[in-house]
């Protein structure tokens, strides 16, 4: 795959850095001076009873890196040995494994081979749906603030990115976004659940908002915390498919099944969309290792269950704690919350990594909510003792 291809948490400074192929993070930038992160195997998984009392955070070469919104039990022991095997093929282009996965996918999603896509992680995939549905004169519709990357992309294509201001309850506006469409909207981009806020839009809002839409206009939904969603009112548009040829899902290997760093996300969607979206793949985007841990990921579902449980138990006991606090939190379906801390969180964020605690960086348009990622129980108390330490809450 080409080093220069930018993945789903690959941040470009600017669109002029992106145009001359120099990827970077600006949350893992900013954190230049801290350590690197504690591997998944060092962090055992904690019990999701009681909490437990926060392990030392200033450990050497350790830090709680809570910025990413990543699965820190790491994948699937499967996955673990399927990866193992995977170096037998080491001197092999992995193209023959694809055939198996996407296979494995079409029947998880009741669609066929021809319906799914595969990328390098879900960043190629939003890269490729603005290659293919935009250009010079076309105009891209997403909310404000959700995931940047397809805004950036969308800037390479010479698009016009249109932000739309989440609603009171930062949730997608939707009637809003509805607004901003017109004859030149190639793409409209709602990320379900949004990151960075964690809320949903339900189904029946989702579906009806897609089905006013005109003819044409592609309506990608962006799935990748879909796995942590608990909330009755939401469906995945990937059960949808058939009734809505317009809508294409992204998912990712990078969230539930702890598979961030081996880099593989799909797209499902109706076969006229995928073969627009498929001559703009890169040649061999998943790698041999990442494409047998994920047929194996996808036969472990007791194993994401067990995940979802740990991580969602966590994300509940950190809420109930900031909110016996007194601190606002918005409700979250996904494996991180935005605490309101009333003040600009850039200050904040700085003494936190000072302490060895990394959470997520400052978005512009909610300057004064803090995202922190859901890690485990000790990692999560490491954050709240720190967060109490460095922010107490004003009565």
């Amino acid at each position: 795959m080409s080093d220069s291809t930018l993945t789903r948490r690959q941040f470009a400074g600017s669109l002029a850095a992106l145009t001359a192929g120099v990827i970077g993070r600006p949350d893992r930038a900013a954190a230049a001076a801290v350590p690197a992160a504690v591997p998944a195997a060092a962090t055992a998984p904690a019990a999701p009873a009681a909490p437990v009392a926060a392990a030392p955070v200033a450990r050497p070469g350790a830090v709680v890196a809570l910025d990413s919104n990543e699965n820190p039990y790491g994948p699937s022991p499967l996955a673990i040995e399927a990866m193992i095997r995977a170096q037998a093929g080491a001197a092999r282009y992995p193209d023959p494994l694809e055939t198996p996965l996407v296979e494995d996918l079409a029947r998880q999603h009741h669609v066929t081979p021809e319906q799914i896509v595969l990328g390098c992680g879900s960043g190629e995939i939003l890269k490729m749906a603005d290659a293919a549905f935009l250009g010079p004169g076309k105009t891209l519709v997403a909310a404000e603030p959700t995931f940047e990357a397809v805004l950036m992309f969308a800037g390479l294509e010479k698009a016009e990115a249109i932000k739309v201001p989440l609603d009171r309850d930062h949730r997608h506006d939707l009637a809003a976004m509805a607004k901003a469409v017109d004859a030149r909207t190639g793409l409209v981009y709602v990320c379900n659940p949004n990151n960075p806020t964690g809320t949903i839009v339900s189904g029946r809002a989702l579906e009806a908002f897609i089905k006013g839409l005109p003819a044409g206009v592609v309506v990608l939904v962006d799935e990748a915390y879909h796995h942590f969603v608990e909330d009755p009112a939401y469906l995945s548009m990937a059960e949808r498919i058939a009734d809505h040829p317009d809508v294409v899902v992204v998912r990712t290997f990078s969230k539930i099944h702890g598979l961030a760093g081996m880099r593989l996300g799909y797209a499902i969607g109706s076969k006229e969309r995928i073969a627009a979206l498929r001559p703009e793949a890169v040649w061999s985007n998943g790698n041999a290792a990442v494409l047998e841990a994920a047929r194996a990921s996808l036969g472990d579902p007791a194993n994401l269950a067990r995940l979802k449980r740990l991580m969602n138990d966590t994300r509940a006991w950190l809420v109930s704690e900031l909110k016996s606090d007194g601190r606002t939190v918005i409700p979250s379906e996904a494996n991180f919350v935005m605490i309101d801390l009333g003040a600009d969180v850039g200050p904040v964020i700085e003494a936190l990594r000072a302490r060895g605690v990394r959470p997520g960086r400052r978005f512009p348009a909610m300057p004064q909510w803090l995202r922190v990622s859901i890690g485990t129980r000790p990692e999560t108390a490491a954050f709240l003792e720190g967060l109490r330490a460095v922010a107490p809450k004003r009565a």
